[in-house]
C-alpha cells in the first residue's frame, strides 16, 4: 500500500491478527522504517485505537483490550467465515435479538468486494438448513445471555424476572451452572433458590439480569446438556409412558434424542421413560424404531398402537389405482 492512510489501516490489521509485533517486524512488513511505525501507532491512539508501546527486549506493540471494539480488518477468507456464521446463527435460532443479527450482517455486506458479495449472497440464497429456529419466536436479548455466562464464569448468583409459559411472572434467585443451546433455542440450568432444586429456564423468558454478591460450587459431575435434555423429556405432559425395547443402548440412542425420552439398560433390553403429550404420536414414534417392543404402561398406549398399525394396514392394502379397498373388520 502506497498511501499513508492505507498503510495506518494495515498496520492495524497486522496487530489483530496477534499478541504483540516488534517494530522492526511490522516495519519489514509495511516496508517503512521503526520511526514510521511508531508515527503510524500513534495516528491510530490519536483515532481512539487502544494501542500499547510495551519498552524493553522483549517489547512491542499491540491492541489493549479497549472499551469499544476498533475497526475490524478482516481477509477475504474470514469475512466469508464471520458472515456464514451470522446466517446460520440466525436461521436457526442460535443468534440474540434479530436486529443485532440483522444489522450486523448489513455492515458486513456493505464492505465486501462486489464480486465476493455476489457469491455470499447465491450461498445464503441457496443454503438449506435440517434444523430451524422455531416460528414465530424471538432470539434471547444479548445483554440476558452476557450476564448470565458471565455469573456462571465466576460462580456468581443472579437475580431475575422470569415469565413462564402461562404468562406467570416471578423473581427468583438462581446459581447458574451453565447455558444450553438445544433445539433452536437458549436455557440456562443451576439451582433455583425459589424452589429448592436444580431448573432449567428458557432465556427468552427471562426479564432483567443482577448479578449478587453470593458464590455457589457446581455439583461434582454435573453437566448442563445432560440435564436440560433430561428436563425436556419429562415436561409435564399427561401420560407418563414406559416401554421396553428389544434393542441395545448404543441402537437406541441413535434413534431417541435424550429430549424425548430416558433410556435405561435394563435385564430385558432397553426401558425408555417419557412424558408424552400425544399417545398416538408416540404410537408412531415406535412403530418407525424398527425394532420389538413391549409397552409397561400405560394401557391406553397399546390401544393407540393397534390403531397405528391398523391404519398402516389400510394403507399398505390400497391398490395401486388409488380405489379404496374393501372395508376391513376392526381389530380386536
Amino acid at each position: 500500500m502506497s498511501h499513508p492512510a492505507g498503510r495506518v489501516l494495515a498496520l492495524l490489521e497486522l496487530l489483530q491478527g496477534r499478541h504483540r509485533s516488534t517494530a522492526a517486524d511490522l516495519a519489514g512488513q509495511l516496508g517503512v522504517d521503526e520511526r514510521t511505525v511508531r508515527r503510524y501507532a500513534t495516528t491510530l491512539v490519536e483515532l481512539g485505537i487502544p494501542v500499547t508501546a510495551d519498552r524493553g527486549r522483549h517489547g512491542g506493540y499491540r491492541l489493549h483490550p479497549g472499551y469499544k471494539l476498533p475497526p475490524l480488518m478482516l481477509t477475504d477468507d474470514e469475512a466469508v467465515a464471520v458472515l456464514l456464521g451470522l446466517v446460520v446463527a440466525e436461521r436457526v435460532g442460535l443468534a440474540t435479538e434479530q436486529p443485532a443479527t440483522a444489522s450486523a450482517l448489513a455492515k458486513i455486506r456493505r464492505v465486501l468486494p462486489a464480486a465476493l458479495a455476489d457469491r455470499l449472497a447465491a450461498v445464503q440464497e441457496h443454503l438449506g438448513f435440517t434444523l430451524r429456529r422455531p416460528e414465530a419466536e424471538r432470539g434471547p436479548a444479548s445483554g440476558t445471555l452476557l450476564a448470565l455466562a458471565s455469573a456462571a464464569r465466576h460462580r456468581q448468583r443472579v437475580a431475575l424476572d422470569y415469565r413462564s409459559w402461562r404468562g406467570e411472572r416471578s423473581h427468583r434467585e438462581l446459581d447458574p451452572y451453565g447455558l444450553v443451546f438445544h433445539a433452536g433455542r437458549w436455557y440456562v440450568t443451576g439451582h433455583d433458590h425459589r424452589r429448592g432444586e436444580v431448573r432449567t429456564f428458557r432465556l427468552d423468558r427471562i426479564g432483567a439480569v443482577t448479578p449478587g454478591l453470593a458464590t455457589f460450587t457446581v455439583p461434582d459431575g454435573f453437566e448442563a446438556v445432560a440435564f436440560v435434555t433430561r428436563s425436556l423429556a419429562g415436561v409435564p405432559y399427561p401420560h407418563e409412558v414406559e416401554v421396553v425395547l428389544e434393542t441395545d443402548l448404543v441402537a437406541a440412542r441413535r434413534r431417541i434424542p435424550p429430549s424425548v425420552a430416558e433410556l435405561t439398560v435394563t435385564t430385558d433390553g432397553v426401558l425408555l421413560r417419557a412424558r408424552a403429550e400425544s399417545l398416538p404420536g408416540m404410537a408412531a414414534l415406535l412403530a418407525g424404531l424398527g425394532c420389538p417392543f413391549t409397552v409397561r404402561r400405560p394401557d391406553a398406549l397399546r390401544v393407540a398402537v393397534a390403531e397405528h398399525a391398523r391404519r398402516l394396514a389400510d394403507w399398505a392394502a390400497r391398490p395401486a389405482g388409488g380405489q379404496a379397498p374393501s372395508p376391513r373388520r376392526p381389530l380386536d
